[in-house]
């Protein structure tokens, strides 16, 4: 579990230029801040160094994020999904 710091430090880092991936990850936050362990943490990582463009494309499943990526981001991405899903229906 982050601590405090930790999680502002994410959220700061988190923050993109593209509206929608900054709806998502508010979204991802707002519902998933408990589910996120060491691993996951380092996958989110790994998904927030990507160009906006290109973490939008994952998202929508318009590219698969390679295996060299690790589980911790394939799980992310999927939460990810989940929480743009929920965008487009809500």
């Amino acid at each position: 579990m982050l601590d405090s710091v930790q999680l502002a430090r994410l959220k700061w880092s988190s923050r993109r230029g593209m509206l929608e991936n900054d709806l998502v990850l508010s979204t991802f936050f707002e519902r998933h801040t408990a589910d996120l362990d060491a691993t996951r943490v380092d996958g989110l990582r790994v998904l927030l160094e990507l160009a906006d463009g290109d973490l939008w494309d994952l998202i929508v499943s318009r590219a698969d994020l390679g295996a060299s990526a690790g589980p911790g981001a394939h799980a992310v991405l999927g939460m990810l999904r989940k929480c743009e899903a929920a965008h487009q229906t809500g």
